[in-house]
């Protein structure tokens, strides 16, 4: 009994150590240069949890592909944070996020 016990509890703080950063870097290819969303900058680093983003702003993979820079003018996607307050604003700010 206390060998099944111990295997769930490692089981399951295994399970909350994989949980946390979640779904890797993101490659998001545009004329402007492919863009790397990094989630470990922004939830180890920054300190944020998933809720932030999931499921308000990113609700599925097909819309993690589809950021415009109208967009983002408009507070969708990336812009909602990246405005210049919250985060550093995406206006020539371009180097911060595509690599040429």
């Amino acid at each position: 009994m206390k060998l099944a016990l111990i295997a769930v509890l490692v089981l399951l703080c295994g399970g909350v150590a994989f949980a946390v950063v979640g779904g890797g870097d993101v490659t998001m290819k545009n004329k402007g240069g492919t863009v790397l969303f990094s989630h470990a900058n922004h939830v180890d680093a920054a300190g944020l949890k998933c809720s932030v983003c999931h499921p308000k702003l990113f609700k599925n993979a097909k819309q993690h592909k589809a950021v415009t820079m109208k967009d983002m003018g408009k507070g969708k996607s990336c812009g909602a944070c990246h405005n210049g307050k919250a985060a550093f604003g995406f206006k020539d700010n371009c180097k911060n996020c595509h690599q040429q």
